[in-house]
């Protein structure tokens, strides 16, 4: 396709998918059982960090999560108890994240949430910079803090060339005004523009098929490719052409 049959092409099924109902069967519903702005960061990071798999599996986990911090997740990251902790443990909770990695992020959103008021400060995206790259790892040092843990899988790194798609995807969550009621924009000090697509198997082989990238491999270098590409379609809202990609990728429609 040309550019303009492209891009008309993806502003259809990003507007297609960019949908209330689409809220339904993704792990985004999840946040969107609260309306504090904590409970809302906490829902969707939890969530978006046990997104691999089947989604409707990732659903059934985050709500088991939610039910351990009693359905308030920032009063329970502020108030929790060693015995809430204790008992979090030994809890199975999605593949490998974890009882063990559960309550090592409650521990480390308390300490956050006792010095900054929203996760947004730790993501703060630089004048000189393009993308979020440089900023999930500023938030990885202050989250993860120094020393070796093993939860420390769980939160991708940019610097080793992942594609980090989780946070990316949490990352437009939080950041993208949506006016269809899907992502939240909640964070007013960051812009949209810096948002990438959160790269997996699905929008990976949607922007290989249609050209949009040319590396085979889901890292970092590739979601940086695929940066340049679909910025040309929008700069000022890059990340909506995530619906059209994960959207088509789901339906196999160019299969």
């Amino acid at each position: 396709m040309k550019f303009e049959e492209l891009k008309s092409f993806l502003d259809e099924k990003a507007n297609q998918y960019n949908a209330p109902d689409f809220i339904e069967n993704d792990p985004i519903q999840i946040p969107h059982r609260f309306s504090v702005k904590q409970d809302i960061e906490i829902a969707g990071f939890l969530a978006a960090t046990i997104s691999w798999g089947n989604r409707k599996s990732i659903i059934n986990s985050a709500n088991k999560m939610l039910d351990l911090m009693g359905n308030s997740p920032y009063d329970f990251v502020l108030n929790y108890s060693e015995r809430d902790l204790k008992d979090i443990q030994d809890k199975s909770i999605h593949r490998t994240f974890n009882g063990e990695d559960f309550s090592y992020f409650i521990k480390q959103f308390n300490r956050i949430y006792k010095d900054h008021e929203s996760l947004e400060e730790l993501f703060r995206v630089k004048d000189s910079e393009t993308n979020f790259q440089h900023a999930i790892e500023r938030f990885r040092s202050s989250f993860l803090q120094v020393e070796k843990h093993r939860s420390h899988k769980h939160i991708s790194s940019p610097y080793k060339n992942s594609s980090a798609k989780r946070i990316i995807m949490f990352l437009r969550w939080m950041v993208r005004k949506d006016k269809r009621g899907v992502d939240f924009g909640i964070w007013e000090n960051i812009d949209q523009k810096y948002l990438s697509i959160p790269l997996d198997v699905h929008t990976g082989n949607i922007s290989r098929k249609l050209g949009l990238v040319e590396r085979t491999q889901n890292d970092w270098k590739t979601v940086e490719e695929l940066d340049v590409a679909i910025r040309k379609f929008d700069e000022k809202d890059p990340a909506k052409y995530d619906f059209a990609l994960f959207g088509l990728g789901v339906t196999k429609e160019l299969l």
